[in-house]
């Protein structure tokens, strides 16, 4: 079968090629009489524009890419809804990469998204190594914001939530249970998030006048439900046992539960547990997961509008947004019904 062209929409519009090209890159200038017949051409002849052919006359493609950590973790799945509704409001596609903390595969996808001239890229997470492909690419004119963590410059749009705020809530819910004896499963330091929420975790025990075990301060290599098992295995092999756990996002804190539960305690009865990020599957657990709500949809949605702002004004002013987390309570401290 041939391809179609917009050769072919022209003559069956009656316009001249330029004009149909006008149409689909610049339909600003074309009269709207017009704009109508050229689309019913379309419509009937079921044409399709070529974006490949568009880009090689330098165009952008009307895509942007969401470099992501953890595909696997349905925290970046609230994530990306809230970047693909403000994508989709403005006429975009949004390209997802997951890279599971493997900085060269960050780095192929990098390369993969800037050839094919997107319009710009959110960042999750910045691998080690990966700063400085970043930095170039800005330098190259490629819009970069960060999403979930703080631009080092304020000359970089940044979302991100203060975590600091957020382990401070967490410990200072355990204090205010009576809790003592703590424990903290987390991330890698080297994680600006992590980092954060293990700050204000030891702020609000040491306010609280309670203390992290130094036997139970645990930090794994990757945040999955898996490595919580483990860190809750080696909680229980401790000759001093904390009663609280924090763990640095919920995905730990349901391997910590599924394992503190097989081994035959009780949560809350035994060992509190606090999560991070409230995903829908803290509802769902066995004991449902008293967790520090960040607002994922916000994030997305408000790094994506930086994003296509800064892709399409000259006049862009960056911006480094803020937002505030909150507790959500429930079963794994309290018996009590849920409360914020």
């Amino acid at each position: 079968m041939k391809r179609l062209t917009i050769l072919d929409v022209a003559e069956r519009a009656g316009v001249s090629v330029g004009t149909v090209s006008n149409a689909l890159n610049r339909p600003e200038i074309v009269a709207e009489k017009t704009l109508s017949s050229i689309q019913a051409a379309m419509d009937e002849l079921g044409f399709v524009r070529n974006a490949a052919a568009r880009q090689l006359t330098g165009a952008k493609s009307p895509a942007i890419g969401l470099i992501v950590l953890d595909i696997d973790n349905p925290f970046f799945t609230e994530v990306y809804r809230g970047v693909e509704t403000a994508a989709n409001e403005a006429g975009f596609l949004v390209v997802v990469c997951g890279f599971a903390g493997d900085p060269a595969h960050e780095r192929r996808q990098l390369q993969l998204l800037e050839e094919q001239r997107v319009a710009g890229i959110l960042a999750t997470r910045v691998g080690k190594g990966s700063s400085r492909v970043y930095s170039q690419m800005r330098k190259r004119g490629m819009p970069v914001v960060m999403l979930d963590r703080r631009s080092a410059t304020k000359n970089q749009c940044s979302v991100s939530v203060d975590d600091v705020a957020g382990g401070r809530l967490a410990g200072e819910h355990l204090c205010g249970l009576g809790h003592k004896k703590l424990a903290l499963v987390n991330g890698p330091r080297d994680w600006s998030q992590c980092a954060d929420r293990r700050e204000g975790f030891l702020a609000a025990a040491k306010d609280g006048g309670a203390k992290l075990l130094k036997s139970a301060d645990l930090e794994v290599e990757k945040m999955t439900i898996g490595a919580g098992e483990e860190a809750a295995r080696k909680l229980l092999g401790t000759s001093d046992a904390p009663s609280a756990i924090f763990c640095t996002n919920d995905l730990l804190a349901l391997g910590v539960e599924h394992a503190l539960i097989a081994a035959g305690h009780q949560v809350p009865e035994d060992f509190a547990i606090v999560g991070y990020d409230d995903v829908a599957f803290a509802t769902m657990a066995f004991v449902p997961i008293t967790s520090v709500r960040q607002p994922a949809f916000e994030l997305g949605q408000r790094a994506a509008q930086q994003l296509l702002s800064e892709a399409g004004d000259e006049k862009h002013k960056h911006e480094q947004v803020v937002f505030e987390p909150e507790l959500v309570v429930r079963a794994s401290t309290t018996r009590s019904p849920a409360a914020s």
